[in-house]
């Protein structure tokens, strides 16, 4: 069952047209890859499906909503079934990570401090993180740490829908690879659906049930990694070799 339609969506900055009549459809419990050469519009994309971009032309529906027409009202609730994990963890530097985690709950939930506490240390044990982690600061720890911390706050509002933008990139190959583990153990313990913009390789392989990849401002291709072959895309034939 489709949870996210794109049809016909043209995105235009001044006189700069990044996409230009693109159509794609993702479906509930899949890992979706947004894929295409540096600029092609990948992660404005994804701004695109979170609201954080305005559409100039087309539709995007989500969870049964065509957030271009959407009230204001309904655009913060439907904004509450999805967590994204931004390239370099969009973490607050001057909160703690129990905080930052903690952060959508205080905002968005009337729970208690304690029911609060019990979600964040839940969500740090299912990325990986310990315990004693969630009292540091975005200064004080690594790369992949900053990641999971930015993905246990993506999920603190136990979403239908997950977004990720180049999780992977500025982690070492283990880091990478752990990483795109616990992607996978995370939809299948939380029946997520994910859509991830990527230019790893190895990610790619190991994590995406499909793919769209965005060339010459269009989709040049969707569908599996397996069948990625068909695509008679130059960019495409040489991306996977």
């Amino acid at each position: 069952m489709p949870v996210i339609k794109v049809r016909d969506l043209k995105t235009i900055f001044g006189e700069k047209v990044v996409h230009d009549g693109l159509n794609l459809t993702i479906n509930e419990g899949e890992i979706y890859g947004l894929l295409g050469p540096s600029g092609c519009g990948k992660t404005t994309l994804l701004r695109e499906m979170v609201m954080l971009e305005a559409i100039s032309h087309g539709s995007i529906e989500i969870l049964g909503k065509k957030i271009e027409s959407i009230s204001a009202k309904d655009a913060q609730n439907l904004k509450q079934n999805w967590g994204v994990l931004f390239q370099f963890g969009a973490l607050f530097s001057s909160l703690s990570l129990r905080d930052n985690i903690a952060l959508p709950l205080v905002e968005y939930t009337d729970l208690s401090k304690s029911m609060i506490d019990e979600i964040v240390d839940f969500k740090i044990k299912i990325v990986g993180l310990k315990p004693q982690d969630s009292e540091l600061f975005p200064s004080q720890i690594s790369g992949g740490m900053k990641k999971k911390a930015g993905l246990a706050r993506a999920l603190a509002m136990d979403p239908k829908l997950l977004f990720l933008d180049e999780p992977t990139s500025g982690l070492d190959p283990i880091s990478a690879r752990e990483f795109d583990a616990l992607i996978l153990k995370l939809r299948s313990m939380l029946g997520l659906t994910i859509v991830m913009v990527s230019h790893d390789l190895q990610s790619i392989y190991d994590t995406l049930d499909r793919v769209a990849i965005i060339d010459e401002k269009k989709i040049a291709y969707e569908g599996s990694i397996q069948d990625v072959k068909t695509s008679k895309s130059k960019f495409v034939q040489t991306f996977f070799k």
